[in-house]
């Protein structure tokens, strides 16, 4: 089904007793076929996009060895062999876990597929990998310490709301409502495709559905047991060729000034 880290001399994975309460393994969802952004990903996975430059995978491989993510679960549907051939150019962490689906499931149902992963983790991170962002964690997780829910859902305002799953929330910030892309949105604070989740998370996931998917089978279910964690860094979706080419103008922007001496 899968392959454990394309060469396990370079990304062992450091033993739980190295970070001590933090959570350090992440599904990083990336099974999507990109028909939105076609004609690029007839050619390429959606995952491997550029992005100034850059592999929208590396980035986000990136962004979970700098916050201490060390073990991280990849699928993909399509154009597997680009993304293990762009694996195998990576050296450092995380250990990465390439796992193929001959057709896509749904976001939920690859989770569920894949639970032997977080086996004994208390609580693990989902990323949504069509997403583009440079996300704080410790913030959200530290949200998600101070409540018992089975999830936390990392929130940003979505400037279209209507093609978003909008939530509303309680003074304790739990979440009291959630819709998937509705008609008539109650306000803008949306699903960032961000979640830290613990294990009653896969007793709310159908078994019988052949696709399932977080935003329709699964969140409007969890309502009263998870909360909302306000994003403020910069996160965009980079789902069609214009929302891509701004979103990459955009981390330039961000970043060029990092790589200047």
């Amino acid at each position: 089904m899968g392959e454990v880290c394309p060469s396990e001399a370079y990304c062992p994975a450091p033993s739980r007793s190295q970070r001590p309460g933090v959570d350090v393994k992440a599904y990083l969802l990336a099974g999507g076929r990109g028909e939105r952004l076609r004609p690029l990903t007839l050619d390429i996975p959606k995952c491997l996009v550029l992005i100034d430059g850059s592999p929208l995978l590396g980035l986000w491989l990136d962004l979970c060895r700098r916050q201490g993510i060390t073990e991280v679960l990849v699928n993909v549907s399509h154009h597997e062999d680009q993304v293990r051939a762009f694996l195998d150019t990576r050296t450092g962490g995380p250990r990465v876990t390439l796992v193929t689906e001959p057709e896509p499931m749904g976001s939920a149902r690859t989770v569920l597929q894949q639970r032997h992963f977080v086996q004994g983790e208390e609580s693990f991170w989902i990323f949504y990998a069509d997403n583009l962002t440079d996300v704080r964690l410790a913030p959200m997780a530290a949200t998600h310490r101070a409540h018992d829910g089975v999830l936390t859902m990392g929130l940003f305002h979505a400037p279209n709301p209507r093609a978003a799953g909008i939530v509303q929330l309680d003074a304790q910030g739990m979440v009291t409502a959630f819709h998937e892309k509705p008609e008539h949105p109650q306000g803008d604070l949306a699903n960032a495709g961000i979640y830290l989740a613990r294990q009653p998370l896969f007793d709310h996931i159908p078994t019988t559905a052949s696709v399932v998917d977080f935003g329709h089978d699964v969140l409007p279910t969890l309502v009263g047991r998870m909360a909302g964690h306000v994003i403020d860094d910069f996160l965009v979706d980079i789902g069609t060729p214009a929302a891509l080419e701004r979103a990459s103008r955009a981390w330039h922007e961000r970043h060029a000034p990092e790589a200047q001496p």
